[in-house]
């Protein structure tokens, strides 16, 4: 039961923090510059006054900003969250159509940063001053000090260049027909690239948590009882000293997933990858404000989520959360 309330309450703060959310980025991309009936009638090649001002009418421009944040409010609220301005389209539609390529994208990304990370970092702990420790962390300080543009440019350069083993851009081969299973290798063939530029920086940053926080689990004293027992090392650091070192993993996972996300915008533009985050960017070079809002909208949704889930599974992992 308590636990039942917990999550009540959780999600009416989650429900406030997103209406808040959605007032807060209206409020900043209100004030921005740029109009978005003016770039759109420069994409058209110019416009009447009367046509400019039909426009705006049309989207709900000629309002006051109070009028145009009750209207956008109680329009989500019905599930709608407008019409694109550029593609002339329900914003929905145009989400719906690229949320799996991002979702695919960063799940793949934060798993395989999750999994390695915590596996070096486990691994650099059990003997915190060899060479293997010292190599993890030099590679963890690189990776974390890289601009993920780079290391995706840089991972272009050698393997789609140098070394043509991977495509270097979109999500699959256009044209190609096959099976479900062909058109799966094709997908991850054409992952690996982005999956690893996206993962490089939050792999840095997993291994080091890892790493500090099995070095002080190792050091506790139901360890040492552990070994007193006679208890093979391998049982003690992955049977007793796992769940409690991963827990400040899983936190830091839940906290970074809109990192990922955000960082999700600068890897689909490098790699052409047919996502949310490369939208994002074409909606602010062209002012589509409503597709932006939506996109910031999902974006906060699918964090707020997530963070409910991490606090979940800490009541799995540790059971002395209740």
């Amino acid at each position: 039961m308590k636990f039942f309330y917990s999550l009540i309450k959780k999600v009416s703060y989650s429900l406030l923090l997103l209406l808040a959310v959605i007032v807060l980025n209206f409020l900043l991309l209100h004030i921005a510059p740029g109009d978005p009936v003016e770039t759109l009638v420069a994409e058209m090649g110019g416009a009447t006054p009367e046509l400019i001002a039909q426009l705006r009418s049309d989207y709900g421009l000629d309002k006051s900003f109070p009028h145009q944040l009750l209207n956008y409010i109680l329009r989500m609220a019905k599930g709608d969250l407008g019409m694109s301005f550029t593609y002339d389209q329900p914003v929905v539609k145009l989400i719906m159509g690229r949320l799996a390529a991002t979702m695919i994208l960063v799940l793949t990304a934060l798993m395989l940063a999750v999994f390695l990370g915590t596996i070096l970092g486990i691994m650099a702990a059990q003997k915190p001053k060899s060479f293997f420790s010292g190599f993890v962390t030099l590679i963890s300080l690189a990776g974390y000090s890289a601009p993920v543009f780079w290391t995706g440019i840089m991972l272009l350069i050698l393997f789609s260049y140098l070394v043509p083993i991977f495509p270097s851009f979109g999500m699959y081969e256009v044209g190609s027909s096959g099976n479900m299973l062909s058109y799966f290798l094709d997908v991850l063939h054409h992952l690996v690239l982005p999956a690893l530029t996206l993962a490089s920086i939050y792999l840095a940053v997993y291994s080091r948590i890892a790493r500090a926080s099995m070095m002080d689990v190792l050091g506790s004293d139901y360890i040492r009882t552990a070994r007193s027992k006679g208890l093979s090392e391998r049982v003690v650091v992955y049977k007793h000293a796992l769940k409690n070192a991963v827990l400040p993993v899983i936190t830091m996972a839940g906290l970074q997933f809109s990192q990922l996300i955000a960082g999700a915008v600068v890897v689909e533009t490098v790699f052409s990858w047919p996502g949310m985050g490369q939208m994002a960017f074409e909606a602010i070079l062209r002012r589509d404000h409503t597709l932006l809002l939506g996109i910031l909208f999902f974006s906060t949704l699918i964090v707020i989520v997530v963070n409910l889930l991490t606090d979940m599974s800490y009541r799995l992992l540790d059971p002395r959360i209740k």
